[in-house]
């Protein structure tokens, strides 16, 4: 043969042998079958029942107008029926899963919550009563405890992480009310967020409806990598869009109910916001990236020496991206240790150690409106600037916003509605405290911050602005 010929063979023979290997390899990441592995997980994953007292009607509310002459009838059509003003049981249903031998059981929050009585059913038919170790609501999380007489069959979490979207997924459960049901779909997407502040789900195609809530999805290893808790759907079946809590969050949840009954998260006791572009132009910053702190109350991070207007760039070594990622990387770390923040401020970048506090004790103290500022002494009539009129506060305008005696800066009495400041939600009794990270606690501060960025060549000035003690920057053009 010709040796251009032999090479030309030889290069096709390879190709086909490449080609044919990975469609091998494809064919053994394909399962003929998911039963072998349903068969093999199925025995730890659990039906549960809850029971609630439901207080009784004291009449036929809602049926006929008080003081009919048909109210006494309906109420003894009432009593007949059994129902009367008597407590009444309600029932719901829904799964679980066990993770251990001795009788621990994952399921969500809203499965149980407000349950008297929690009864759980096995695989194989067996039924026994749970009581509750801990929950934790913002994730949708709750873990029982049952006690068996054998060790039970269980599964072991996995590392939601490695979950790429388009891997085969299987989902478990109590669908509907009508016993075990096994579904099986795809990792449709990674990093869902609904509407908690720890919300990480994975979106997946694999049936999941009514009753599925709390049960097990499961990677191809049989792992537990998600905890089913909402669909979204017109209609309440399942449209293929289905959302299970990621491991990787359960799984610190788990453990913090186990060993405490309860979560402790960490608290670095900042208000904070994400960097939008016009934010990012008026603080002369490189990109968007990082978490830009609004209000720093009474807390570690004020402790440590954090300010207003920082932007948090990276916490204990790991880079924030927008205030999503902060509140996650802060929750998951251990209340009482001292972490690196490192902070852009005024251009440049400053290292603060910071001692973690508890989130869960935070959340019941008061956090104060304002902060004092500096009295003023001179007090100009109303000017309009950037589509705002404004006039500094007096004792007369604090006391129709309702704010602190210690309370300071410029008052907004009106905004012009085809401004920019209106588009972006500036509205009347709201109360400018700082001017390009400055406080402002009259009009002539405020024209000498606007002279300074337009000297610095800015287009935008960043204004701090707080309504009802709730603190926000927002960055308006600035007229050529």
């Amino acid at each position: 043969m010709h040796p251009l010929r032999l090479r030309m063979a030889w290069m096709i023979g390879l190709t086909v042998m490449f080609v044919l290997t990975q469609a091998l390899a494809v064919a053994a990441r394909t399962p003929d079958s998911f039963a072998d592995l349903a068969e093999r997980i199925s025995p730890a994953v659990v039906n549960i029942t809850t029971s609630t007292t439901v207080a009784g009607r004291t009449g036929p509310q809602g049926i006929v107008p008080e003081g009919s002459p048909f109210e006494d009838f309906f109420r003894e059509f009432q009593d007949r029926g059994g129902q009367g003003d008597r407590p009444r049981r309600s029932s719901a249903l829904g799964s679980g899963f066990v993770i251990s031998e001795d009788g621990f059981v994952v399921t969500n929050n809203h499965v149980i919550e407000g349950a008297d009585e929690i009864l759980i059913e096995f695989f194989g038919g067996q039924e026994l009563p749970a009581e509750v170790i801990g929950t934790d609501p913002k994730t949708d999380i709750a873990l029982l405890k049952v006690e068996a007489e054998t060790a039970l069959p269980f599964v072991s979490f996995g590392d939601s992480d490695t979950a790429r979207v388009g891997d085969w997924v299987i989902a478990m459960g109590n669908p509907l009310g009508q016993g075990f049901s096994v579904s099986a779909g795809i990792v449709s997407a990674r990093n869902r967020a609904l509407s908690g502040t720890y919300d990480d789900y994975i979106q997946t195609d694999a049936a999941i409806n009514r009753g599925n809530s709390g049960g097990p999805l499961f990677n191809l290893d049989g792992q537990v990598i998600g905890v089913n808790t909402a669909i979204l759907s017109p209609n309440g079946g399942s449209i293929g869009i289905g959302f299970s809590m990621a491991s990787n969050v359960v799984t610190k949840v788990v453990d913090q109910l186990k060993e405490f009954g309860e979560t402790r998260r960490g608290w670095l006791g900042v208000r904070i916001q994400d960097v939008t572009d016009d934010v990012a132009e008026a603080m002369g910053l490189a990109s968007t990236s990082g978490a830009l702190v609004t209000d720093v109350p009474e807390g570690p991070a004020r402790d440590a020496g954090m300010e207003a207007g920082d932007v948090i760039v990276k916490f204990d070594g790991r880079d924030v991206t927008d205030t999503r990622s902060l509140v996650r990387q802060v929750g998951n770390t251990t209340v009482g240790k001292a972490v690196l923040v490192v902070v852009n401020r005024d251009g440049k970048t400053q290292t603060l150690k910071v001692t973690l506090g508890r989130r869960e004790e935070a959340e019941g103290a008061a956090v104060p409106a304002s902060q004092p500022m500096d009295d003023t002494t001179d007090a100009p009539a109303e000017v309009m600037i950037l589509g705002l009129t404004i006039s500094p506060l007096d004792d007369t305008l604090r006391e129709q916003l309702e704010l602190p005696a210690s309370a300071e800066g410029l008052v907004v009495t009106d905004v012009d509605e085809v401004s920019e400041a209106y588009e972006k939600g500036l509205r009347a009794g709201d109360v400018i405290t700082e001017a390009g990270q400055q406080k402002v606690t009259d009009i002539a501060a405020l024209e000498e911050q606007i002279d300074a960025a337009r000297e610095a060549g800015r287009k935008s000035l960043l204004l701090l602005v707080r309504r009802a003690g709730d603190p926000r920057f927002v960055a308006l053009g600035l007229d050529e």
